[in-house]
């Protein structure tokens, strides 16, 4: 903005204040001067009083040209600087534009991703090693070593004895190193003794009782050995058995079992 120096105000006010105070006294003055001097005397600050006012306004038009052309290349300015605002913020809609869009395109792509994981993981798991708890032991099966016990169990349930031995027999050949070994072992014993099998029944709860004394299912081997002894009419080796089921596995179930198969032994 720009400001008249003080001294410059003060000559351009000086001139309206002065006629002011002449006009503020010119009630008292034509009582005093009714006589032609009077008279003279108001015409003559009338004339000054129009001379000043005609300097203010050449004075007012002077200052109000050199303004605007001080201010022509402002304006001038001021326009370039607008267009270029404009312009910065179209560009600046543009680009929020494109932002948009790439988020769009991430959420977008990220969605599939997240899509193909999952259809991924739904592939893969079946695939994956299974935690199997069994007979107080917890490890880790293939699914298709799980399902292949899991059909060999269902035929022992079912009572399909010659199938289920077959289906243990096949499982421990293929899985010999399993955390189903013993247990598969123990229920193959199982499948041959319900097909009458009771030779190949003793040799596998033998090897049952032998491979892991301290199984959960380790007393109920021996009794089962026993019983496949009895049926070939081995009751010496089945009283034997007996008696080292019950020495073994004191008070177990099959421990108080084998205690009644003895008394009834002759």
């Amino acid at each position: 903005m720009l400001r008249l120096a003080p001294s410059r105000s003060w000559r351009l006010a000086l001139p309206a204040l002065l006629a002011g105070s002449l006009l503020i006294g010119l009630p008292a003055r034509a009582a005093l001067f009714e006589d032609d001097e009077a008279r003279k005397e108001i015409l003559n600050l009338r004339a000054k009083l129009k001379q000043s006012e005609e300097l203010q306004q050449q004075r007012f038009d002077q200052l109000k040209q050199e303004i605007q052309t001080q201010l022509r290349p402002v304006s001038g300015s001021m326009l370039d600087l607008n267009a270029q605002i404009e312009s910065l913020r179209n560009e600046i809609a543009k680009l929020r534009g494109q932002n948009e869009q790439l988020a769009r395109d991430l959420s977008e792509t990220q969605r599939k991703l997240s899509d193909q994981a999952a259809s991924l993981d739904t592939r893969l798991k079946p695939l994956e090693p299974q935690k199997v708890s069994l007979d107080g032991r917890e490890f880790q099966v293939a699914p298709d070593e799980r399902a292949q016990y899991d059909a060999a169990m269902g035929q022992l349930r079912r009572g399909e004895f010659g199938e289920a031995a077959n289906a243990f027999a096949g499982f421990l050949k293929r899985y010999p190193s399993s955390g189903y070994t013993d247990s598969a072992r123990f229920w193959l014993g199982n499948a041959q003794y319900g097909k009458r099998d009771y030779k190949d029944a003793i040799a596998t709860f033998k090897s049952f009782i032998a491979a892991n004394p301290a199984h959960p299912r380790a007393a109920e081997a021996q009794l089962a050995l026993a019983n496949c002894q009895i049926e070939l009419k081995d009751n010496k080796s089945a009283r034997r058995s007996l008696e080292d089921l019950v020495k073994a596995y004191p008070g177990t179930e099959a421990a108080q079992a084998g205690k009644e198969r003895l008394a009834s032994l002759k």
